[in-house]
């Protein structure tokens, strides 16, 4: 039976960078940042299999679990 590696994947939103940052305590060396969110995702995933196989000598499936904060200040008027 193959084996499955559960990873977390974070992504946040830098307000200052204005990008997304990608980050996960389950893959070592993962940090990654784009301007748009679909392609900083695509980019994880071909990232995460690279990185797991420097790690060890995996070769099983991967889940990943996404979890996106971004958080926006509104100025109300009135």
């Amino acid at each position: 039976m193959p084996t499955v590696k559960e990873c977390t994947v974070n992504f946040w939103w830098d307000n200052e960078a204005s990008v997304w940052i990608a980050t996960s305590k389950d893959v070592y060396g993962l940090v990654l940042e784009h301007e748009s969110f679909d392609v900083l995702l695509n980019r994880v995933r071909l990232a995460i299999p690279e990185l797991l196989s420097f790690e060890s000598q995996f070769d099983g499936d991967i889940s990943l679990d996404y979890a996106v904060s971004r958080k926006d200040k509104l100025a109300l008027n009135g």
